[in-house]
């Protein structure tokens, strides 16, 4: 797979309800669009697997703090069974938003300011070939209008499946190459801007990122399934599928690597029902002031996914429903996740076990978290 695809592939129907409502009490009418919900998420991820191509698939919807799961393929190939109960699965650029609300935490204590520039957070960091940290500041990174280049333009996660990469290491490369605009000009996803934040939050706290974002959000949430891994870590602790990946022509397993290359871009591993808590409770208002959720919450235009926009680590996601969903998505060799929370509370993450970059497989996986959003299930 040519570097340029791998790094693009990295980054509803009418319920009968309410005819129903005029002869059945309402609790079994709650029931049957409950299940009527169910049926059509279930068709959604029959579809992506036969059309989209992949393994396997799993949706969770989380509301009202009860989490559902439904499940279609295989998650194993070898063994031809499903996604687990509770699956752990690699969350590839959901590591985004957790990494962007610690940064606002440190901005609530007036530890960090998201118009400085980044050079004085990483004095002499940002520099040369145009890349220039004295006019990047802070919500340039969280926000992808950095102009600066992202490092996978030359790092192949495939071919570099065991190496270990430290973030200092990935952004030297990425300043190899010059910076794609001026800084605030438009938007462009890179990855580079990730991992430059990570570094800023150790150096302004002391501990690494991957300390701070289980301080600050997993332990108090409880996201008993997720973490970020340690060092040189190349398993998925817990109940996992197997993650695929095409290589030259051929299906490979590919759930083991060392994902340091992601770092505090992609490195995290949860489960759906632990991104949905997470996503739920930063649009609730638990982990942020409501002034900086705000901030988290004004975007720019995005073609991250159509008709999207980004704004601070935080993507709005058009729904057919038309319902105010907010969320990111991540994609690691392996694994896709799709997913977010809505403004009345239901959360929802789609999985597949393989990253097929067709816009076809695309299209399925965000038509499966249309379905998850706005159905009944």
């Amino acid at each position: 797979m040519r570097v340029r695809t791998l790094r693009r592939a990295l980054v509803g129907v009418a319920l009968i309800s309410g005819i129903a409502a005029t002869t059945l009490p309402g609790t079994a009418v709650a029931e049957l669009s409950a299940a009527s919900g169910r049926q059509e998420l279930a068709r959604a991820l029959d579809h992506l697997v036969r059309v989209g191509g992949v393994p396997g698939a799993q949706a969770v919807v989380s509301e009202r703090g009860r989490s559902r799961e439904v499940a279609s393929g295989a998650g194993d190939l070898r063994t031809g069974r499903p996604f687990p109960h509770q699956a752990h699965v690699r969350i590839g650029s959901n590591t985004k938003t957790f990494v962007a609300t610690v940064v606002l935490q440190l901005v609530a204590e007036g530890r960090v300011r998201l118009d400085t520039a980044v050079e004085q957070y990483l004095p002499g960091v940002v520099r040369g070939n145009g890349n220039d940290g004295t006019r990047i500041t802070v919500r340039h990174l969280l926000q992808h209008t950095s102009g600066l280049p992202d490092y996978l333009e030359l790092v192949n996660p495939l071919r570099d499946r065991w190496r270990h990469f430290e973030a200092a290491e990935l952004v030297k490369t990425a300043l190899t190459l010059r910076s794609h605009f001026e800084p605030g000009a438009k938007w462009e996803y890179s990855n580079t801007n990730y991992v430059l934040t990570g570094m800023l939050i150790e150096k302004m706290t002391g501990r690494s990122a991957a300390e701070e974002i289980t301080r600050r959000i997993i332990t108090p949430l409880g996201l008993a399934a997720t973490y970020y891994p340690l060092p040189h870590e190349t398993g998925v602790r817990g109940p996992h599928p197997r993650g695929y990946q095409e290589i030259d022509g051929r299906r490979v397993d590919f759930t083991e690597q060392d994902p340091s290359w992601g770092g505090a871009a992609g490195a995290m591993v949860s489960t759906g029902a632990d991104v949905n808590r997470f996503f739920a409770s930063l649009l609730a208002g638990r982990l942020l002031p409501p002034a900086l959720l705000e901030e988290m919450k004004r975007t720019v235009p995005a073609d991250v996914f159509p008709g999207a926009a980004y704004g601070l680590g935080l993507i709005r996601i058009p729904v057919s429903c038309g319902k105010e969903f907010w969320g990111h998505g991540g994609s690691i060799p392996g694994f896709r996740t799709r997913g977010g929370a809505t403004a009345d509370g239901r959360a929802v993450n789609v999985t597949v076990n393989q990253v097929l970059p067709t816009e076809q497989a695309n299209a399925a996986v965000m038509r499966a978290v249309d379905t998850a959003v706005c159905s009944a299930a």
